[in-house]
């Protein structure tokens, strides 16, 4: 139950429906009830059998008496019918038993009407809280988490909260509400049949309660081998090309069949289990009725001090408590089984992010002078990837990082863009801390095209217009020229409206690099950080996206990082990375003339090539 008041807070702006149903459930358990005892005077007309006669009409004498109010007038109303006219009294008690059944139901439909509200706000609200916790979580919180595992809480799991939610208004509101109601009518008509009956419930209550012990435990096997199966589906769809290509489609249909041979059983012995209560409670409400019979027959046939009228409807009261009994020990189970979803759910939901906005984080809107990296440090796991590594960059100047795989080349960017924290050291704008600016401002000053050119399944305007929400159809059109890229999208069916399917793959690897450059084009910030943008291309391409580069960073300031060093020959400065910290600094050509390391690498590509 501690997640599930966790969850609440998400019912708070949907309280009004919450109270409507509750409302409604109330006049449902007491019109539920109401209805059996309806039937005690259509018994007894048929069974020719009469309560005391009240004599004279009763009066009404207050609040506290409405009970015996409605009963003696009942009878009063009754007797004074069946004198006269019997068949007048059955019409009219079978007029009273259709009115409370018709009331009860129609009571029934608006408790859940109201509730459907709640329900659904809550899911809505759940999901959107987890999708607003997804994007504003840093990078390094999913490098942990498999992508399936993370949609199966965003949708399987909050599904099961739902569907536990109503289960606990019903646990709390409507069910006990028909059990309490029933039972204060059941000591109205007989004390000591009741007290009789209440030597056994705690029994079949303890029996019950047994049975859903191990149901959370068993949920959360299920949940997380859910997760692990739309994984491996995940993967695949994403990596399809290269499970054909190396002929393994047969390694990933082992690994998917070995997860759903395990989420089989785990939902058998979790069906199972759940699946018992029902019978099992089912069985042991007929024991008490069976015991009931026994002990209520005795005092109607021997003993003489109950009528059977009253007896018969004693018995529809009893069996009315079964329902809700069931229904109650059904949602205990399902509250178990729903708080493995719950505690899932708020696993994220929980997580602190490192990279939160201080709480006097600053509105940055321009940018002045320079950018300075002092002394920073940074390690993703165990090992330092930069150490003590210091460098400026003046406003309007492209510096340009070069190094082997693993240099830290790119994690530069990564720490500039504020994706992670450095560990020491100190990154600065205008001589402003990072750290203490809003993550939004920071970013907004910056255009980001990285080495896997990332779109998405929507128009070519649609995702050039990513940075920029109020661009024009023009400005879109001048972003898409100084690209590179509206000779080819001119050429398309619907122009800038045309799908360029899942993650752009309708286009080649150098028209969906034109479009990554045309966004960060149109969103025209003042620092422009381009990440290998060129090394997954062919020389046409290159050529094409390099061009459109050169004419993007004009007048900007420009942090580039280059595999194919031919790219980046005009920057001001070259900064060569080994192992996290800076081998060489310069021109081009003072590069090569230190015969340093840079040269060796500018060698070596002109003999690769």
């Amino acid at each position: 139950m501690d997640y599930f008041k966790q969850i609440l807070r998400f019912a708070i702006p949907y309280k009004k429906y919450a109270i409507l149903n509750i409302v409604f459930n109330i006049f449902y358990a007491l019109f539920s009830a109401l209805a059996f005892v309806a039937f005690i005077p259509m018994l007894d007309v048929l069974f020719n059998e009469k309560k005391t006669v009240v004599e004279t009409k009763p009066t009404y004498e207050g609040l506290m008496s409405v009970g015996s109010y409605i009963e003696d007038s009942l009878s009063y109303h009754m007797n004074t019918l069946a004198e006269t006219d019997k068949m007048g009294a059955l019409l009219l008690a079978i007029s009273l038993i259709i009115s409370l059944f018709f009331l009860k139901n129609i009571c029934n439909y608006f408790a859940m009407y109201f509730i459907t509200f709640l329900r659904n706000g809550v899911l809505k609200d759940l999901r959107n809280a987890i999708y607003n916790k997804i994007t504003n979580l840093p990078l390094a919180f999913f490098s942990e988490k498999r992508k399936g595992d993370t949609i199966a809480r965003i949708s399987n799991d909050v599904q099961e909260i739902q569907s536990s939610f109503l289960s606990i208004l019903e646990l709390i509101v409507r069910e006990p509400l028909t059990i309490l109601f029933t039972i204060i009518l059941m000591f109205k008509i007989s004390t000591q049949l009741t007290l009789f009956v209440f030597i056994f419930l705690p029994i079949s209550g303890f029996i019950i309660s047994r049975i859903g012990k191990s149901l959370k435990k068993k949920s959360d096997r299920v949940q997380k081998e859910q997760g692990q199966f739309l994984s491996i589906v995940e993967e695949t769809l994403g990596g399809l090309k290269v499970i054909k290509g190396f002929t393994g489609e047969q390694t990933f249909q082992n690994k998917f069949e070995e997860s759903t041979s395990r989420f089989y059983r785990f939902s058998n012995k979790l069906l199972n289990r759940q699946n018992l209560a029902s019978p099992t409670s089912e069985f042991l409400g007929i024991a008490v009725i069976g015991i009931i019979l026994w002990f209520g027959g005795k005092m109607v046939l021997v003993d003489e001090v109950l009528k059977g009228s009253e007896f018969l409807a004693y018995l529809g009261l009893a069996y009315n408590i079964l329902t809700p009994a069931k229904a109650i020990s059904k949602a205990s189970y399902s509250v178990k089984k729903g708080n493995a979803a719950a505690e899932r759910v708020l696993e994220i939901l929980n997580t602190a992010s490192p990279l939160e906005d201080a709480p006097n984080a600053k509105e940055k809107t321009d940018f002045r002078s320079n950018i300075s990296i002092e002394n920073i440090s940074f390690k993703y796991e165990d090992e330092l990837v930069l150490k003590n590594f210091s460098l400026q960059i003046p406003k309007g100047k492209s510096v340009a990082l070069v190094g082997q795989s693993g240099s830290g080349k790119s994690t530069i960017a990564n720490l500039v863009t504020r994706f992670y924290d450095v560990n020491d050291g100190q990154i600065s704008i205008d001589s402003e801390d990072i750290k203490g600016l809003k993550k939004k401002s920071l970013r907004q000053l910056m255009g980001l095209v990285t080495q896997d050119s990332i779109l998405f399944n929507d128009t070519i305007k649609n995702n050039i217009k990513l940075g920029k929400e109020d661009a024009t159809d023009d400005e879109i059109l001048d972003a898409l020229k100084i690209a590179n890229a509206w000779e080819f999208v001119k050429t398309l069916p619907k122009g800038i409206d045309t799908n360029i399917g899942d993650s752009g793959n309708k286009l080649s690897g150098g028209q969906k690099q034109r479009l990554s450059i045309a966004r960060a084009v149109l969103k025209n910030p003042p620092i422009m950080i381009l990440d290998e943008a060129t090394s997954a291309l062919d020389t046409e391409s290159e050529r094409l996206v390099q061009d459109a580069l050169e004419r993007m960073m004009q007048n900007r300031t420009s942090i580039v990082i280059a595999h194919r060093l031919s790219t980046i020959q005009n920057a001001d400065q070259i900064i060569v990375m080994h192992k996290g910290e800076i081998a060489e600094s310069g021109t081009h050509t003072e590069l090569l003339a230190k015969n340093g390391v840079y040269r060796k690498l500018v060698e070596m590509q002109r003999l690769e090539s």
